[in-house]
C-alpha cells in the first residue's frame, strides 16, 4: 500500500473520529486521543507496505504540522474563556504560569543533567519540551463554549472556582511563554561561537521583545477583526450576516484570525503562539454575549479536532515503528516523576498563599496534560538547529523517544482518569452549594 492511501484512510479516520467519537466517549473514562493513537499503532503494525515514519528526519515537515495543530487549538482555547479578563480574576492562571512552568522546566532540566547525563543546553531544552501543558489534548477538561459559564464567571467570588478555566487558560499561555526556554537551549548549545553577548540577546530579543511584540500584535489583530465581525458600517454585521441562515463557512473568520495573528507577528519577530491566544481573547471580549461566538469556536474546534486526529494517528503510527524503542528504565521513571510528582508538586506550590480550596488546587496540579506542544518545540528546536548546535541533534533520537513516552504516558494517565475526576469534583461542588444554601437558609 502506497503512502497516499495510507495517507487517504489517515485522513479517513479523522474525518470519522470527529463526527463520531464526541458521542460514543462522552462521559466514559476514553478520550480522543487514545482511541486515535490506538488506531495508528494498529494501522502502521498491521497495514502491509505501510511507510515508517520519522520525525527526526522530517523535523522541519514535523514541525509546520504539529505547529499548525497547536495554533488552531489556541484560538479555540481563547474563544471558550466567559471569565472577564483581570489581574484578580485571573490569578489561578497567573500563579501557574509564573511558578509551575519555570519550576517544571528547571527540575526537569537539573533531573536529566544529572541523571541522565545530558549535556547542559540539551537538558534545559528538555525542560522546555516538557514543560508547557497541552491545548490540543484537553478536551477532557477544557472549559465549555463560549456563552456556557457567562453567569458563573461574573461572580467576583469565583475565581478559583473553575478548573477548566485555569487549566484552558494556562495551556493556552504557557504554550508560548516556553519558546524563551527552548531558545535558550539553542543558545547555550551555540554559545561557544557566538561570544558573550549571547545572554544579553537572548533576554533582550527572546524574552522582551518577542513576548511583548507577541501580545501586541495579537491584540491588534485581534481588535480589528472584531470590528470587521461587528462594527463593520454596513446595513448589517458581517456576525450577522454569516450566523442568520446557519451557512456552511459561519465561522471561518476564527481561522483567518488564527493564521493572520501567527504569520504576521512571526514575520515581525514576534511569539506567534502568544498572539493567537491574545488574539482570540480580544475577539471573544469584543462583544461579550454575541451568539456569533460559538459560530466561531465551533469552527474552531472542527478543524482542531480534524489535525489533532490525523497528528495522533501518526504519532501511533511512529510509536509503531519503534519511536520508544530508545526509552531506557531510568527514563522511564524520569517521565513517570514528571507527570505524577513533579507537576503536581509545582502546581501546589503555585497555589501557596492563596485561599483556593484545596480540591480545586489538587485537580488543577494534577491535570497538567502534555501532549502536541510538546512535539511541536523539539521539532522545532532541532529543525533550527546548525553545527553550532550539534550537541541537540546527537540527542534528537532519545529525546523523542522521552517526549513520545511522556505524551503516550499523559494522554493514557489523564485520558482515562480527566472524565471521573471532573464528574466527582463537579458532584462535590453542587453539594457544597446545596450545603450553604441550606445554611443561608
Amino acid at each position: 500500500m502506497s503512502a497516499y492511501e495510507i495517507g487517504l484512510i489517515v485522513v479517513a479516520i479523522a474525518l470519522l473520529g470527529t463526527a463520531v467519537l464526541p458521542r460514543l466517549l462522552e462521559h466514559k473514562p476514553l478520550s480522543f486521543p487514545i482511541v486515535y493513537v490506538a488506531l495508528g499503532v494498529l494501522l502502521f503494525a498491521v497495514v502491509p507496505g505501510a511507510p515508517a515514519l520519522d520525525p527526526i528526519g522530517n523535523a522541519h515537515l514535523t514541525e509546520r504540522i504539529t505547529e499548525l495543530v497547536v495554533i488552531v487549538s489556541l484560538m479555540g482555547a481563547g474563544l471558550k474563556l466567559d471569565r472577564p479578563f483581570s489581574l484578580r480574576a485571573w490569578s489561578a492562571t497567573w500563579r501557574l504560569l509564573g511558578v509551575a512552568l519555570p519550576l517544571t522546566a528547571g527540575v526537569m532540566a537539573i533531573l536529566t543533567w544529572h541523571l541522565l547525563g545530558l549535556l547542559p543546553a540539551t537538558a534545559i531544552l528538555l525542560g522546555a519540551v516538557v514543560a508547557p501543558t497541552d491545548p490540543v489534548l484537553a478536551s477532557g477538561i477544557e472549559s465549555g463554549a463560549p456563552l456556557t459559564e457567562l453567569e458563573e464567571e461574573r461572580d467576583p467570588q469565583h475565581r478559583w472556582g473553575t478548573v477548566r478555566f485555569a487549566l484552558t487558560s494556562e495551556a493556552g499561555i504557557n504554550d508560548g511563554l516556553a519558546f524563551p526556554i527552548t531558545n535558550l537551549a539553542i543558545a547555550v548549545a551555540g554559545a561557544s561561537l557566538t561570544g558573550g553577548s549571547w545572554l544579553i540577546d537572548w533576554v533582550l530579543v527572546d524574552v522582551l521583545y518577542k513576548i511583548g511584540a507577541g501580545l501586541v500584535f495579537g491584540y491588534v489583530i485581534g481588535h480589528l477583526m472584531a470590528r470587521f465581525l461587528f462594527r463593520l458600517p454596513t446595513s448589517e454585521s458581517v456576525a450577522e450576516m454569516m450566523g442568520r441562515g446557519g451557512e456552511v463557512m459561519a465561522g471561518v473568520e476564527a481561522l483567518a484570525t488564527t493564521l493572520l495573528a501567527y504569520a504576521v507577528t512571526e514575520q515581525l519577530g514576534g511569539y506567534g503562539f502568544i498572539a493567537v491566544f491574545v488574539a482570540a481573547l480580544s475577539l471573544r471580549h469584543f462583544e461579550w454575549e454575541h451568539d456569533y461566538y460559538l459560530e466561531l469556536h465551533d469552527f474552531a474546534v472542527l478543524v482542531e479536532r480534524l489535525l489533532m486526529a490525523t497528528v495522533l494517528v501518526l504519532f501511533g503510527g511512529a510509536i509503531a515503528g519503534g519511536l520508544l524503542a530508545p526509552v531506557t528504565w531510568l527514563e522511564g521513571l524520569i517521565g513517570l516523576a514528571l507527570l505524577l510528582v513533579v507537576r503536581p508538586v509545582t502546581g501546589v506550590l503555585s497555589f501557596v498563599g492563596s485561599d483556593a480550596p484545596w480540591p480545586e488546587r489538587l485537580v488543577i496540579s494534577t491535570f497538567g496534560i502534555r501532549g502536541i506542544g510538546s512535539f511541536y518545540y523539539l521539532s522545532h528546536a532541532l529543525a533550527e538547529s546548525s553545527f553550532r548546535e550539534t550537541e541537540l541533534l546527537i540527542a534528537a533520537e532519545e529525546l523523542w523517544a522521552f517526549v513520545g513516552f511522556v505524551v503516550l504516558t499523559s494522554i493514557l494517565l489523564h485520558g482515562i482518569s480527566s472524565s471521573p475526576v471532573m464528574n466527582a469534583l463537579d458532584r462535590s461542588k453542587r453539594g457544597r452549594e446545596v450545603s450553604r444554601a441550606d445554611v443561608d437558609q
